[in-house]
């Protein structure tokens, strides 16, 4: 556990927006978010569509939150009209879930009875793009800047300039070169050279000062774009933070299969700079100049009047918000949600996806869990409030899976040893979720 522990740590130190997507059931802390927490949370918003990585995991459950919330809203329709803020968030809900023809199809006549609608142009605009048809989300995404507020302007202009210039690209836009030229800057590698694809050096004078946050909101619109994961990286080494540069670009290749020459041997430029950094310096230095403004992207909007109550003799549902609500004050000493605390030392039960740890055996008596699957603890690694430890009854084990399963154990809260997560199953016992 410690071993894991270790390399969380190494991430550690790496009010809600709308724009380009909205659903108001989804919402973001102020941006940009640390690398631990935000690449989770990226990659949650991935899998609501559907899809199957190579890490062969199933979907994560937001997807079926979000699936329940557009089957409410389609429920609706058969007693009433929706209103232009339902039909926007239908819209955005079947973009998330992998359907943007069936968003365009109800966005269309929404727009034209609602011409006025910011999320509702922004949202047809997006499921567009998603569509392939950038000329038409160019056109959308041109009336989502007219109508937007003045503090999401400037994401707009970029989603908007982000399609351009994929349209002016054509075909090559599949298979791309090199990062959006979003900014006007080109990037040079760790060596300070520039690499084989040509690649100017950066003067970051010319980044705009919310740079990562505006890269950061795009990607979570369009969390299936590997490209934009390039910039983030080209961004992170820009801005001196060259570990969380190789970790991402790992994930661009392994994730992503992004397949330019360019990627690759940037990719081990960055490895290998980040390794020699460790070695110097180790984990804790060096982790460049972003100033970071929160430490994870999703804002669960937590209701503590809606947390289940509580049953002190009995099995007790373990909501992941209430886990994921848990903070890390000085010296990483955590601080738990109240209701959190409330269940120290009572039996709980709770679902989600099993990670050894080390080298996985054939039969383990604790591993690692987590809300959702991790395809790679290096590119998507969760902070230390994403994970929980889970130490099984004495003398029983349990195989490794890719499935979801459910766990039933004493919850067990540490309050003062760094070196241990903040939260432990203990005495717990896996089976299948329902």
């Amino acid at each position: 556990m410690r071993t894991a522990l270790s390399l969380i740590s190494f991430a550690v130190f790496c009010g809600p927006t709308f724009a380009g997507l909205h659903y108001s059931g989804e919402s973001y802390r102020e941006l940009p978010a640390r690398w631990r927490g935000y690449l989770p949370d990226h990659r949650a918003l991935r899998s609501t569509a559907g899809a199957q990585f190579r890490t062969g995991g199933p979907a994560a459950p937001l997807r079926d939150q979000y699936a329940d919330a557009a089957l409410k809203l389609e429920t609706a329709t058969k007693s009433r009209e929706l209103t232009a803020d339902e039909l926007a968030d239908l819209g955005a809900l079947y973009v998330r879930l992998g359907q943007a023809p069936k968003a365009i199809e109800l966005l269309r006549p929404a727009v034209r009875k609602h011409p006025e609608h910011f999320r509702i142009a922004a949202n047809l605009g997006t499921a567009w793009q998603y569509a392939g048809d950038l000329e038409q989300a160019s056109a959308m995404l041109e009336d989502a800047v007219r109508l937007a507020p003045a503090n999401w302007k400037d994401a707009e202009r970029l989603h908007l300039r982000l399609v351009q210039l994929r349209a002016k690209e054509g075909k090559q836009a599949k298979e791309p070169q090199a990062p959006d030229d979003l900014f006007g800057v080109r990037f040079r590698g760790p060596d300070g050279k520039a690499s084989p694809g040509g690649l100017d050096p950066v003067e970051l004078k010319k980044l705009p000062a919310n740079d990562v946050a505006l890269v950061q909101q795009l990607a979570l619109w369009l969390p299936g774009d590997g490209r934009l994961l390039w910039l983030l990286a080209e961004l992170a080494n820009a801005h001196g933070d060259v570990r969380t540069a190789a970790n991402i670009l790992d994930g661009c290749v392994t994730e992503f299969a992004l397949a330019a020459d360019d990627v690759r041997t940037r990719r081990t430029l960055y490895r290998t700079a980040a390794d020699d950094l460790e070695n110097r310096t180790g984990h804790q230095t060096e982790r460049g100049t972003i100033a970071f403004k929160s430490s994870r992207a999703l804002a669960r909007g937590l209701d503590p009047s809606r947390l289940p109550t509580i049953q002190p003799d009995g099995v007790n549902a373990l909501p992941w918000p209430a886990v994921g609500e848990t903070e890390l004050g000085p010296k990483l000493k955590p601080i738990f949600l109240k209701y959190l605390d409330d269940l120290d030392g009572k039996r709980v039960t709770l679902t989600g996806y099993i990670t050894p740890v080390g080298n996985a055996a054939a039969e383990l008596t604790g591993f690692l869990f987590t809300e959702f699957p991790v395809g790679c603890w290096f590119c998507e690694i969760p902070g230390p409030s994403q994970v929980i430890a889970v130490d099984l009854v004495a003398g029983t084990t349990t195989e490794p899976s890719r499935a979801v399963v459910r766990i039933t154990a004493t919850l067990k809260l540490n309050r003062a040893d760094p070196e241990r997560f903040p939260v432990t199953l203990t005495d717990a016992r896996v089976g299948p979720a329902d």
